[in-house]
């Protein structure tokens, strides 16, 4: 569960963006202040608010070491601040005097990025405090960017409904039509997706936009090959323009705020909704995860930011193959229960299963008896193979319920992985299922139903080296 654990009510306007560092909370507002808070216990540091914008601020955001924050307003400057102290560091001005929407800093935090109503967006050198590069979309305002979670992309949205991919050097790579009414915001998960061979590289991407539509994409770069931007699914969950989204420090859960005033936490994994929160009396423009632990800030033109917890045990446990997250297999549907007789080489048994309407709670619950007289399942080594298939997801239903990881489990068997390999969906997969459903799908994506673009599958040393660690001190 999610529960509300504090609301500050300290700002005087509409709460524009608000950020976590791994002990401060930061908010801005069109009320031209930024204020801090410790995540100790929520209190206004003595140096909050920061003053020093003339307009009003649109954007803030800490830097990795959370030693630097950053705000940028209307006023056309980004300001460095001293954390800790909250004294301004530097004044930055965007070419041009535009108003500037939002700013991110690079993952090493040597780098600044600021993008202005007027398109441009400038990288400033944040040790020089220097124009290092800067670029410009050819339309619209420049409203959303985010640096891959090494450094070397960095993706801007802008009003017209472009994402924009630019290497480390502002080199244009790629402008793609995302939402058709314009784009509010992006966000990469702070976990790529795989570390790949010869370094190949797939990070996951959220864009949100005024279509109300939220995207999920995947970026794949390296030296070698280069850069490509693919569409995996759209959640659609809110009514109204989505204004904001944020992925979870772990990449497993995506939160969006939208003029329909509701927050939405969704499981990246199933895109399924974990938690609809109502609490905002407007518009929510702004949330945030933090870095480290499983806190929420989400802020609106109601004037206040909410803080949010988690429970320990619920953000993201045990799925099911169904639209549902993660349900424990007592609660599999019929069809669920077929996919899983076929993922077991027992195909031939799913006309009996569906004519004797059996779901997860009744195979679970099935014996040697039933399947020789309610199933009619003759042969006794067949009879014995179900059973042995039925006792390992009786086992398995007692790991998915006491917290197993979702990446550690197999999209296809939604059982532990032993071999997990990455597919060039992105996705990890235990190797024989990933083989067994090429063989038997030909070229489609277990998890978005499109066509492979390479049949490919490369061993996710990195999570299985995470499976033997997760292993090793919870078994008994």
């Amino acid at each position: 569960m999610v529960k509300l654990v504090h609301t500050l009510a300290d700002h005087g306007d509409d709460v524009s963006c608000c950020a976590f560092s791994s002990s401060l909370l930061a908010t801005c507002s069109l009320d031209k202040t930024i204020r801090l808070y410790s995540l100790s216990d929520f209190a206004e540091l003595p140096h909050s608010p920061l003053k020093f914008h003339t307009y009003a601020v649109h954007c803030c955001c800490f830097s990795p070491s959370g030693h630097i924050l950053a705000s940028c307003s209307t006023d056309g400057t980004t300001v460095l601040w001293n954390a800790h102290s909250g004294q301004p560091l530097t004044v930055m001005e965007q070419p041009g005097g535009s108003p500037v929407r939002v700013c991110c800093f690079s993952p090493d935090s040597a780098y600044l990025a600021s993008g202005a109503a007027d398109g441009s967006v400038v990288v400033w050198n944040a040790q020089s405090y220097k124009l290092y590069r800067c670029g410009a979309v050819k339309d619209g305002s420049l409203v959303a960017c985010a640096f891959s979670p090494e450094g070397s992309l960095l993706v801007t949205g802008s009003s017209s409904g472009d994402l924009t991919v630019w290497d480390g050097r502002m080199r244009f790579l790629h402008a793609e039509k995302a939402h058709d009414l314009g784009i509010t915001c992006c966000a990469f998960s702070p976990q790529p997706l795989s570390g790949g061979e010869q370094g190949l590289q797939f990070y996951r991407l959220a864009s949100c936009g005024q279509d109300c539509e939220i995207k999920l994409w995947v970026v794949s770069f390296s030296h070698a090959s280069g850069f490509e931007l693919k569409y995996k699914c759209t959640l659609r969950g809110h009514c109204a323009p989505v204004l904001a989204c944020a992925f979870s420090h772990d990449g497993q859960m995506l939160v969006s705020g939208s003029v329909d005033k509701s927050v939405i936490i969704y499981d990246v994994g199933t895109q399924s909704v974990l938690h609809t929160l109502t609490q905002h009396t407007r518009y929510v423009t702004t949330c945030a995860f933090a870095p480290n632990t499983l806190l929420l800030a989400t802020g609106s033109m109601d004037k206040t930011v909410n803080i949010w917890q988690f429970d320990l045990e619920t953000p993201c446990q045990a799925g099911s193959m169904s639209d549902q997250l993660k349900q424990v297999i007592e609660d599999w549907s019929e069809e669920d229960v077929s996919t899983w007789l076929r993922a077991e080489g027992l195909e031939h048994l799913v006309g009996i299963f569906q004519i004797n309407n059996i779901d997860g709670r009744e195979l679970l619950h099935l014996t040697k008896e039933s399947l020789a007289g309610d199933l009619k399942i003759e042969s006794l080594g067949l009879r014995s193979k179900v059973l042995r298939s039925i006792e390992e997801l009786r086992t398995r239903a007692d790991s998915l319920s006491s917290g197993i990881p979702d990446e550690f489990i197999c999209p296809i068997t939604r059982e532990l992985m032993k071999d997990p390999v990455i597919a060039s969906d992105g996705y990890s997969y235990e190797r024989e299922a990933m083989e067994n459903w090429i063989h038997k799908k030909k070229r489609t994506s277990p998890m978005t139903n499109l066509v492979l673009p390479s049949l490919i599958l490369t061993p996710n040393r990195t999570l299985k080296m995470a499976i033997n660690r997760w292993l090793e001190t919870h078994q008994k």
